[in-house]
């Protein structure tokens, strides 16, 4: 099961206490997979994913105890209607044909006035059009929207948590999504999703570890790397003034550091030091080796 599934599982599992957080949530399924038939009228639920619809079934049941296995009366689908601020719309449908579809159709925002009504919405939208990917992989969150005033109202209730949520057109819909990590983890916190939270959160903590040593590994490769080809060029001009004028021609403090480093090729600048008689520090070998190179340039 990928882990997008896995998510959406959970969040099916998840229903809220409150009645007007279950309509919220209702809300966001019927403005992706519901339309209305006008004659007789009646709500109906569109969507073939077997989680949604057991969803739908349980929330009609939950808020208007109402059996969806059956078709709705006019009287039952305007109780629900009336919850979902649709009602008051209907006279806008007149003119329609047998249905109407209500997908991407504009929330009214008394919907979702309360904070845990906005959590619900956002979960219910989910469920009916989102997707996460792989946190192994990468990091992208996203819903699919199916005009582009429901992809800007879900914008604003996600940014409401303090997201900064994108919306991209792709294929004639509106997608709303998230890139960041982090703000990946937050939008899982909204919807109540703790389990598939806390899998990411470790997925991220593994992946910033190994970012982590793999950091410090290359930083430390190259450091040995810069010092192994310092110390090559430092043999190779000690050599060239050795074959050309010969060590003796230096100055006694160049001659010593010349002839430690020529018998101690692979240390480092600050155990040479200690090899010289007095012992010289990291910076004073570092000065007399640099004079030696400076000799050496000039008899190339």
């Amino acid at each position: 099961m990928s882990f997008s599934s896995e998510v959406k599982v959970e969040l099916a599992r998840q229903y809220s206490k409150s009645r007007h957080c279950q309509i919220a949530e209702l809300a966001a399924l019927v403005f992706m997979e519901g339309q209305i038939r006008l004659q007789p009228l009646t709500l109906q639920f569109e969507s073939e994913n077997p989680i949604l619809q057991e969803k739908y079934a349980i929330l009609m049941k939950r808020i208007f105890e109402v059996d969806i296995t059956k078709e709705l009366s006019p009287a039952d689908t305007m109780r629900v209607l009336q919850a979902l601020k649709i009602a008051d719309d209907l006279q806008l449908f007149r003119h329609a044909h047998d249905h109407v579809s209500l997908r991407g159709a504009r929330m009214n925002g008394l919907l979702v006035q309360q904070t845990c009504c906005k959590r619900a919405y956002i979960r219910g939208m989910f469920l009916a059009a989102g997707s996460i990917s792989n946190p192994n992989k990468s990091y992208h969150f996203e819903i699919v929207c199916h005009s582009q005033v429901q992809a800007r109202q879900l914008q604003e209730l996600m940014e409401s948590f303090e997201t900064d949520a994108k919306i991209v057109v792709r294929k004639h819909h509106y997608v709303v999504y998230l890139k960041d990590g982090s703000q990946i983890v937050d939008m899982l916190n909204v919807m109540e999703a703790y389990v598939s939270l806390m899998n990411l959160e470790n997925v991220r903590i593994l992946k910033e570890m190994r970012n982590s040593v793999n950091r410090k590994v290359n930083c430390e490769t190259a450091n040995i790397s810069k010092t192994v080809n310092a110390a090559v060029k430092q043999i190779q001009d000690i050599e060239l003034i050795r074959d050309t004028i010969g060590l003796e021609s230096l100055p006694d403090n160049l001659q010593e550091i010349a002839q430690v480093r020529l018998e101690h090729p692979e240390s480092p600048l600050k155990e040479l030091g200690n090899y010289l008689s007095p012992p010289v520090g990291k910076s004073g070998v570092n000065h007399r080796l640099r004079k030696v190179a400076e000799i050496a340039e000039d008899l190339r």
